[in-house]
């Protein structure tokens, strides 16, 4: 024994063309029935608790990740298990699905859903038409509409219903949300909205909290050169830089140098360098020998080279008319980075969390 008569009936009405859906992909157009269109057609025909559905095997085939963005590939293998009466009917499908997200987790929990739904409507599709067997044919042609409902008077007005379907049921409506995504434009086919005139009316604005007199006063940065303790100025000049990397470099002459940033000029900061006019010119040589000499000062004054006054004649070249750095601070930073620069050679650790030039 197998499916009942009732089952058998379901089972070769056509498809209902209201529920077919096409997408084109690689420039064709393909048609196919929605996931869970396919489970609401197995539970009306087979019943609730009469099949089954098993995933028997699943693999990612494909996992990639591209600033920020996630992308990942499954195949999915799923068999249907079908019990008609005393009969245990099993069919298998194979499919495929692909998935995006924020994150991988979201990227592969898509893709690995897709492919079982793909699969499951392929191993449906084996029961026949109401599953979309003919969508599958390379010829196919438009779904046969649905078989109407209500008999037909002779007037040709629709009559009266006066019984329900031999197979008692009823075509399933489709759910207004699906995956979260409304279908806006089948509701607006069916509720059109109304379009009503509302009157705008112009409102003053409202009067500032700040006076008018105030406004001008109140700057839009401030300037902590200027406090009471006071931070000191990093200035960022790229055409200052461009002039000192045309320069040759203090140590051999050679050209051409890249601008570095004396550290010991100002007070630590993190993740920032020193200002832009406490730079000379070094070659790339002898620029990578003086990071990994560790202290600085002393790699200086090894080399017999005043580095902060040439910094400064670079300066004055670039920038005639600005302030020029108090030699006494100068020197006074100077000390404070000796004394600084003894403890690091004590533990040289310290010294390999400071910011490259």
């Amino acid at each position: 024994m197998g499916f009942s008569a009732k089952q058998l009936h379901a089972l070769r009405r056509n498809l209902d063309h209201r529920f077919v859906r096409s997408r084109t992909v690689n420039g064709r157009e393909l048609s196919y029935i929605e996931g869970w269109f396919a489970i609401a057609q197995a539970n009306r025909v087979f019943g609730f608790d009469a099949w089954s559905r098993e995933t028997l095997d699943s693999r990612c085939v494909l996992a990639r990740e591209n600033r920020g963005s996630f992308l990942a590939v499954y195949t999915a293998k799923v068999r249907i298990t079908v019990k008609a009466e005393d009969a245990i009917i099993i069919r298998e499908g194979h499919g495929s699905g692909e998935g995006h997200g924020n994150t991988a987790g979201e990227a592969h929990d898509t893709a690995l859903k897709a492919a079982e739904t793909d699969a499951t409507k392929r191993a449906l599709a084996t029961f026949g038409r109401p599953f979309g067997l003919e969508l599958y044919r390379k010829d196919k042609m438009q779904p046969s509409p649905a078989v109407s409902l209500q008999p037909t008077l002779p007037d040709g007005q629709p009559g009266p219903r006066s019984r329900l379907h031999p197979d008692d049921t009823t075509p399933i409506p489709r759910p207004s949300h699906y995956y979260g995504r409304r279908h806006e434009s089948a509701n607006k086919a069916f509720f059109p909205k109304k379009e009503v005139a509302v009157e705008t009316f112009a409102r003053p604005a409202a009067p500032s909290l700040v006076p008018a007199s105030c406004k001008e006063v109140i700057p839009h940065r401030i300037d902590k050169s200027r406090l009471v303790i006071a931070e000191p100025k990093r200035l960022r000049d790229k055409a200052h830089l461009k002039f000192v990397a045309s320069q040759p470099c203090l140590v051999c002459g050679r050209t051409p140098s890249d601008p570095h940033h004396l550290r010991f000029a100002q007070p630590r900061a993190l993740g920032l360098k020193v200002s832009d006019e406490f730079t000379v010119p070094l070659c790339r040589g002898h620029h990578r020998q003086l990071h990994q000499a560790g202290n600085e000062q002393a790699y200086w004054e090894q080399q017999k080279i005043s580095a902060l006054k040439t910094a400064r004649d670079l300066w004055e070249k670039t920038h005639p008319r600005s302030p020029l750095v108090d030699p006494e601070m100068a020197e006074s930073e100077l000390a404070v980075e000796q004394n600084r620069s003894t403890k690091e050679v004590a533990n040289p650790a310290s010294s390999q969390n400071e910011p490259n030039s």
